[in-house]
C-alpha cells in the first residue's frame, strides 16, 4: 500500500455508520462515492463481508475527507457538500462523490484550505 494513502483504522462496519452521520449522506451516496452497489455496503455494514484492497483504500480516503471537513466546517460540513463549487465547474462536492470522484472533492477541500480563491 501507497504509505500516502490513509489507512482505515476502524471497522468498516464503523466507518460506513460515522460517514453517514458525519456527513449526513444516504447509503446510497457512499456506495455511490466507493464505487460499489448499495448492497455489497449493505454487506459491509453488517459485518457479513469486508472491503478488498481498493474498496478499503477508498473507504479510508473518504473517511479521511469527513474528518476534515468536520475539522472545517464543523455541523455545516453537508453543506459545504450541497453548494456549488467553483473549483469543480459549478458541481457540488456530494455530486462529485456521487460518481466516484474522491479525488476531486479532496483537492477542492484542499484549495480551500489554501486560501486559493477562484
Amino acid at each position: 500500500m501507497d504509505a500516502t494513502q490513509p489507512r482505515l483504522n476502524i471497522t468498516p462496519e464503523k466507518a460506513i455508520a460515522e460517514l453517514g452521520s458525519r456527513l449526513s449522506v444516504s447509503d446510497s451516496d457512499v456506495a455511490l462515492a466507493l464505487g460499489i452497489s448499495p448492497r455489497s455496503l449493505r454487506r459491509w455494514s453488517s459485518g457479513e463481508s469486508h472491503p478488498q484492497r481498493e474498496s478499503r483504500t477508498n473507504l479510508a480516503r473518504l473517511v479521511a475527507l469527513s474528518e476534515r471537513l468536520e475539522e472545517a466546517f464543523g455541523e455545516n460540513a453537508d453543506e459545504w457538500l450541497e453548494a456549488d463549487s467553483r473549483y469543480l465547474g459549478g458541481l457540488k462536492p456530494i455530486e462529485a462523490l456521487r460518481v466516484g470522484r474522491i479525488d476531486r472533492v479532496e483537492d477542492a477541500l484542499e484549495a480551500l484550505d489554501s486560501g486559493v480563491v477562484l
